[in-house]
């Protein structure tokens, strides 16, 4: 007996080919009727018998397109209508939008095939894709996800991208992107002339191969990708490279890579099938790995760094560039240091022509600038640096409703912020930092597009306590001048509900959060801290002990000013009979100014920071004072600690030195107080390092030991709050959690006294995720 069913398919369903996949399962199932996304995602209305539907609804399921990610298919029986056939029909544009808008998609396998195909029309089009692949996210300017509305628009398709297009059968049928050499974007390189004036040297597959003998010469392009520009170089030429640093103002940051191909990656990094997949991935992220000895890329790629991040070509342009250089390349985002990426070409010709020798330049516009991701992996899992392209706007699901629509605006460092609808949280690419003006600028035109793609106006704003955050600051405002409820999130709480609401956790939870900077409760500056934790709430329970910070803002850049400070909290007056060489190599004169100012009645910003006490001990043991990016004291430290347990390595990365042996009689420790809050007493600690500076100790042992003695802090901690309060699920985030040296003694010592654990895996443990825990909490309280 005919029947006849309204299906209705939510998620990511649009943009991904699934429209031809149900085409192509109703006329094998022999169903009649029709198929249309509208903005609540895919309808469709299936006539013919009840085990063919059955199956039909099965199907839909099971065997949906690879990039496809189906978060609900509903149905109820209708009326039969006779349909003769079964079609494709135009898009509804009417009613609510809850369309969730896929990521971009690196190049498909199919594409390739076509890519280097000499018999193939699109042989060596740099701009070819598929309903499996290409942009998405970066050049959608309103949805539903049409041609019309995206940056595709201003070109029309011949006649025979027209007729793909239209065929369901194809691999093609409503590609939005989709375009050939006669129809489609192109590309051209600019250069200087003889006068010094920039004009087109060549354009298309000439354009290709002379930016490629440009880049083996040792000359420096900009290449326009998909979320903005990229600034490349050979990786192999030192001269190339540093070259590169010091026009980008970036002294020590380590640069991403781009390889041809894995058996490149293997010659640089060592690899575990985990970090191959990550790698390989449709995201294609940037995959940070353990680099191997002698790895054949120039000492400033990445200076006195453990790892290499590892990038795998990710669009047309991209593999006929790395096919015809067959080497790795610097590839680095087009910017100054701390600026945001240019993505229009009239700003990356204005901020870069002084940067590079050429530009590699298209003429397909990009909506909205997005980041590469970073990423590594961590005890078998994701552990996220930074979330962009590949993985935004792809939403995170919350484990409960908001009760309505909310925006959380992040932090200031990192920033991301949320949309958030139902259960669904729509977090944004990568913004960057808000103290910049260019920075602030995307994160506000980011929410008005976000808010336009998902048509959600907010009706409640969560922000950072910080008061001095741009992002709080605009949410004041914004809350203000529209009359909702503005509700303000503890730094650390976001940071420890953010990792809840991930794994589904109702608390309470005990929350580990340590980082560099968060806005206290008190109007100190937190960072070392261990709560007890609800959505609704939270005690704090343990944290470092307070320090003085002195200078403010200029302590977290200048690690040698959280060395005086520890050190003037231990030793006193006897701080100037210590020759342990900080003085020296500062000045002794600013030296002797700063814990002048220490020792005065002069307010200073107190800390329980752990990030700070990071950065002091790097000053200590003369591995760095001054830090040229966030975090750049902290993870040299970590660089010089796994140096040190990694001893000589053979060539398949295995360790030669035990850390259990190195630790058996530990150099130091920190104290528990009996207190509550509980205190963490690092002035041992302190002493404990001057002394084995003094024995002559190796740098490299005690820097492994100040990890080993953090883990073991947190470790007695976390006993004394679950002996107290019961809890036995602990939750880490924060920025030091990205630490993997410290998480690799941290989690299995936890977990070997009975602590269940909880790592972020979705979201950056550092201020990228934090917005989801704001969202969270702000729903909570709602």
């Amino acid at each position: 007996m005919k029947r006849r069913w309204r299906i209705t398919v939510t998620g990511i369903v649009q943009g991904v080919g699934f429209r031809p996949f149900v085409w192509r399962l109703a006329h094998q199932l022999g169903l009649t009727g029709f198929v249309f996304n509208n903005p609540q995602g895919v309808v469709i209305e299936a006539e013919g018998e009840a085990d063919a539907l059955t199956s039909f609804l099965q199907l839909l399921r099971t065997n949906s397109p690879p990039l496809a990610v189906i978060d609900n298919i509903s149905w109820q029986e209708i009326p039969l209508n006779g349909d003769a056939e079964f079609r494709i029909v135009e898009s509804h544009h009417d009613a609510e939008r809850v369309v969730l808008v896929s990521p971009d998609v690196a190049t498909c396998e199919d594409c390739l095939r076509e890519l280097f195909d000499p018999n193939d029309r699109r042989y060596r089009y740099p701009f070819l894709n598929c309903t499996n692949c290409g942009p998405r996210f970066t050049i959608i300017v309103d949805v539903p996800y049409d041609r019309e509305r995206t940056t595709m628009a201003v070109f029309p398709m011949c006649p025979d991208c027209e007729r793909e297009y239209h065929d369901p059968a194809d691999r093609r049928f409503h590609a939005q992107p989709t375009a050939c050499p006669r129809c489609g974007p192109s590309v051209w390189l600019v250069a200087k002339d003889e006068k010094g004036e920039w004009r087109e040297v060549c354009r298309g597959d000439d354009a290709i191969k002379e930016t490629a003998k440009r880049l083996l010469e040792g000359q420096i392009v900009a290449i326009k990708g998909l979320g903005g520009y990229h600034i490349a170089c050979n990786a192999a030429n030192e001269v190339a490279v540093k070259r590169l640093r010091e026009s980008k103002h970036r002294e020590f940051k380590p640069f991403a890579l781009m390889v041809p191909d894995l058996e490149t990656a293997y010659q640089l990094v060592f690899m575990n099938p985990e970090e191959e997949a990550l790698l390989t991935s449709w995201r294609r992220p940037i995959v940070l790995m353990k680099r191997r000895p002698n790895a054949p890329v120039a000492e400033s790629v990445a200076p006195r760094h453990r790892d290499l991040g590892i990038m795998l070509p990710y669009t047309p342009l991209h593999h006929l560039l790395m096919n015809e250089v067959k080497r790795t390349l610097v590839m680095t985002s087009g910017n100054l240091s701390d600026e945001p990426i240019a993505y229009k070409d009239d700003d990356a010709f204005n901020r870069l022509s002084g940067m590079v020798d050429a530009f590699l330049v298209h003429n397909r516009e990009i909506h909205i600038r997005c980041d590469d991701s970073v990423t590594r992996v961590f005890n078998g899992r994701e552990l996220l640096i930074r979330r962009s392209r590949g993985y935004a706007p792809q939403p995170v699901l919350l484990p409960f409703e908001v009760p309505k629509p909310i925006l959380a605006v992040g932090a200031m460092l990192k920033n991301t912020f949320a949309l958030c609808r139902g259960r669904y949280a729509f977090i944004s690419h990568h913004i960057g930092d808000l103290d910049n003006y260019a920075a602030y600028r995307a994160f506000l035109e980011g929410i008005e597009h976000f808010k336009r793609l998902f048509a959600i106006e907010p009706q409640a704003v969560a922000y950072d306590l910080h008061p001095d955050y741009p992002s709080t600051r605009f949410a004041l405002d914004y809350a203000e001048e529209h009359n909702l409820p503005a509700i303000g999130v503890q730094h650390h709480h976001a940071h420890v509900a953010s990792v809840m609401a991930e794994y589904g956790l109702s608390g309470p939870v005990i929350g580990v959060a340590y980082d560099g900077t968060g806005y206290g409760s008190d109007g100190t500056i937190w960072g070392g801290e261990i709560l007890v934790a609800t959505y609704e709430g939270f005690e704090r329970a343990a944290h470092l002990e307070y320090v003085p910070m002195p200078g403010g803002e200029k302590a977290v850049r200048e690690a040698w000013r959280m060395a005086a400070s520890w050190l003037n909290r231990v030793f006193g007056d006897e701080v100037e009979k210590l020759e342990i060489g900080v003085a020296q190599r500062v000045g002794i004169d600013k030296w002797l100014k700063l814990l002048s100012l220490l020792r005065s009645d002069l307010p200073q910003p107190q800390t329980s920071s752990m990030g700070r006490l990071f950065d002091a001990v790097a000053s200590l043991l003369g591995i760095c004072d001054f830090g040229a990016y966030e975090g750049h004291p902290a993870i040299w430290l970590e660089m010089e600690a796994a140096r040190w347990l990694q001893g000589e390595e053979n060539e398949k990365g295995c360790k030669v030195r035990s850390a259990e042996r190195d630790f058996e009689r530990p150099l130091f420790a920190f104290e528990l107080t009996e207190t509550q809050p509980i205190i963490m007493k690092a002035g041992a600690v302190i002493e404990g390092i001057v002394d084995a500076l003094k024995r002559g100790e190796p740098v490299g042992k005690i820097a492994a030991q100040f990890h080993a003695v953090v883990a073991d802090v947190t470790l007695r901690a976390c006993l004394k709050i679950r002996e107290r309060t019961g809890i036995n699920e602990v939750v880490l985030s924060g920025g030091v959690m990205q630490n993997v040296l410290l998480l690799s003694w941290l989690v299995p010592s936890l977990e070997r006294v009975g602590f269940s654990v909880f790592v972020p895996t979705k979201l950056p443990p550092n201020d990228g995720g934090i917005c989801f825990g704001q969202a969270a909490i702000a729903a909570k309280r709602l």
